[in-house]
């Protein structure tokens, strides 16, 4: 078991994010968090990365419980990867620069070593032309390969992608996706919240339907979004299905 949340609690003053939350994640295994807003999907992936506190319960990472208050979050963090909806990049960096910040700065890498496996990674995902240029000059799916690139240049165990698509055009989702897809076939350990029921199907082992704060429904995609059990995820995916996005 690579990643285990159990019994993981979060409140945000009177209101209760995640709710005794449990869900656990193979090594290799991909699993794609549904629900609708509010469920408490992005607030899980925050508290996995120790980006949130959580108020009870425990996350472990190989067995090791990261979320002592001993443990030291930037270490933890070598080893977990997040990208959020939006890239985070700095504007007035260039993309080889943002990518090496973090392992030349904060895990004090050389930073030859840190270039060269940066473009290795730019070049893997068809971007190496672009390492001297600034994020405005880049498309929003250019911007979001970079921001998925930077979480990697550390080797993490785990990828958490936070609605990765959902602030692009929907010509420039499928270039995302692509990479997506490229390093599921490479073995990665990924959690990712989405709103794309279509790539959740595809590219997911389990899916797990998320409503207020706990995981009501999880199973293989063709089970949970073609046949769920729980009438409140046939509520959810019906209106999905209204929306055209299933």
């Amino acid at each position: 078991m690579l990643l285990s949340c159990t019994d993981v609690r979060k409140t945000f003053g009177a209101t209760v994010v995640l709710d005794n939350l449990s869900l656990d994640v193979d090594e290799h295994e991909v699993v794609a968090l549904i629900g609708a807003s509010g469920s408490g999907k992005s607030t899980l992936l925050r508290c996995v990365n120790l980006l949130t506190e959580i108020d009870d319960g425990v996350v472990r990472l190989d067995g090791e419980d990261i979320t002592d208050p001993r443990v030291d979050p930037d270490a933890v963090r070598q080893k977990i990867g997040l990208v959020f909806q939006s890239y985070n990049l700095f504007p007035h960096m260039t993309v080889l620069d943002n990518i090496t910040l973090a392992p030349v700065r904060v895990h004090k890498r050389p930073a030859r070593e840190a270039r060269d496996q940066a473009m290795e990674w730019l070049s893997r995902v068809g971007l190496a032309d672009k390492s001297g240029s600034y994020p405005d000059r880049l498309s929003g799916g250019q911007q979001q390969r970079v921001a998925i690139v930077r979480a990697l240049v550390n080797s993490p165990r785990l990828l958490l992608l936070d609605e990765v698509t959902s602030a692009l055009d929907p010509e420039l989702v499928g270039e995302v996706l692509t990479m997506i897809r490229d390093l599921k076939g490479e073995g990665m350990t990924m959690v990712l919240a989405t709103h794309e029921m279509g790539f959740a199907r595809q590219v997911a082992d389990r899916v797990a339907f998320l409503d207020k704060g706990r995981v009501l429904e999880q199973g293989p995609p063709d089970q949970v979004l073609g046949d769920p059990v729980e009438a409140r995820t046939r509520q959810f995916l019906a209106r999905i299905i209204e929306a055209g996005r299933l």
